[in-house]
């Protein structure tokens, strides 16, 4: 059997605590997932701020240690990677991140942050080569390279800058692109752009993409799958039309029922004050004490991640009780 290209086992990330007793906050827990295992497709993860998103993404891209579980590429733990592995790793696996400017530095050309690639990785024997590289990468993406070419950062458009990037990771050739909040610093007229070019990323190139937002909306726009994340756990996972229009667990349907909708009245589920002591959070439902639906078994039984449909997996009481949904079994709802 093929181990997935990249692949989450059983990964958590806890910070603070220590001889200092400082706090000890707890980033992502005992999370599980495959990356481009199969069809290529496009996975969106969501949460509000807080919920493990980002910490996924780090953990994912090598720029953060797991405090537990492993995180693989090809089946080998990402951080003894050397030599030849770890090059195709860097080149497999790439980034794109919420701030576009903060990524250019702003005494250089924008060139400069396409040509980087090209000589490290050695994509190109020419500068004709190169050119032609880079101008190809920025037509793919929606961009004229005369517009964009020989220009400074802050001559961009935050739209253009953050094309540029998506160009920038497609020179490389990747498998898989973990793309984290890629359009919130972006303005709303251009994010259907910008997620229109990565949702053909997928559809016309093959390659896997990992849409890390607090945003529902967009996530059912241009995704295949939906995690939902809550407190650095996955609460709710599945196909994006069954995440969204049949919503099993009661933060995502707090999540949906918060889409603003034209000429319609919606009531608002009121955030309550977290009421439970650290301890009992970590043994119990980290939702209960906003839920409306809370049971006493809420408050004492963390309820798993469990099957509830062929394509769709929720962790709540609601449900009934269900056996935990191992990590080969989340990949085949998200397949």
């Amino acid at each position: 059997m093929t181990a997935p290209l990249l692949q989450a086992d059983r990964v958590g990330r806890v910070y603070g605590g220590g001889l200092l007793g400082a706090a000890r906050t707890v980033a992502l827990d005992d999370f599980s997932l495959s990356v481009g295992a199969g069809k290529p497709s496009v996975t969106a993860v969501v949460g509000e701020s807080g919920s493990g998103k980002t910490t996924l993404a780090r953990l994912l891209l090598g720029l953060t240690t797991p405090t537990s579980g492993t995180v693989r590429y090809r089946g080998e733990d990402i951080t003894r990677l050397s030599g030849d592995a770890r090059l195709a790793y860097r080149t497999d696996v790439q980034a794109i991140f919420q701030d576009p400017y903060g990524v250019f530095n702003p005494f250089y050309r924008v060139d400069h942050v396409l040509t980087t690639p090209v000589r490290k990785f050695r994509l190109a024997s020419s500068r004709a080569e190169a050119r032609a590289l880079i101008e190809l990468a920025l037509r793919t993406v929606g961009l004229r390279p005369e517009e964009i070419l020989g220009r400074y950062p802050h001559q961009l458009s935050g739209g253009q800058r953050q094309r540029t990037m998506v160009a920038r990771a497609l020179l490389l050739k990747p498998k898989i692109i973990i793309a984290d909040e890629p359009v919130s610093m972006v303005d709303a007229s251009l994010r259907a752009t910008i997620l229109g070019s990565l949702r053909r990323l997928t559809d016309d190139l093959g390659i896997s993409i990992l849409y890390i937002t607090h945003d529902l909306a967009t996530a059912w726009q241009v995704s295949d799958n939906i995690i939902v994340m809550y407190r650095a756990t996955a609460v709710e996972a599945g196909q994006a039309e069954a995440v969204v229009k049949a919503p099993a667990h009661p933060y995502t349907r707090l999540l949906v029922g918060s889409i603003p909708q034209v000429s319609q009245t919606r009531d608002w589920l009121a955030t309550e004050p977290d009421l439970q002591r650290p301890e009992e959070r970590d043994a119990a439902c980290r939702f209960a004490d906003r839920c409306r639906f809370t049971m006493a078994v809420c408050h004492t039984d963390r309820p798993p991640l469990s099957r509830i449909g062929l394509r769709h997996a929720a962790a709540c009481h609601l449900h009934g009780q269900h056996a935990d949904l191992a990590a080969e079994d989340l990949n085949d709802v998200l397949a």
